[in-house]
């Protein structure tokens, strides 16, 4: 999956806060994730977010699945 630095990622499952979109910081093993609703910041493994990603949007206006 291509998930570059800055992509807005539309998850299928919902941040405790209630929002479904975050910012990618970071990519590699790990993503660096900030949560659109409250700005939270957490790594998570690539693996595991992989699964979850419903849509990319790209700063470019691309959107991906």
């Amino acid at each position: 999956m291509d998930v570059r630095v800055n992509d807005v990622l539309h998850m299928k499952k919902q941040h405790p806060c209630g929002s479904k979109e975050m910012l990618v910081l970071r990519t590699g093993m790990d993503f660096r994730l900030r949560c659109a609703g409250c700005g939270r910041e957490f790594l998570i493994p690539r693996a595991k977010i992989e699964k979850h990603i419903k849509k990319i949007t790209r700063q470019d206006g691309e959107n991906n699945v």
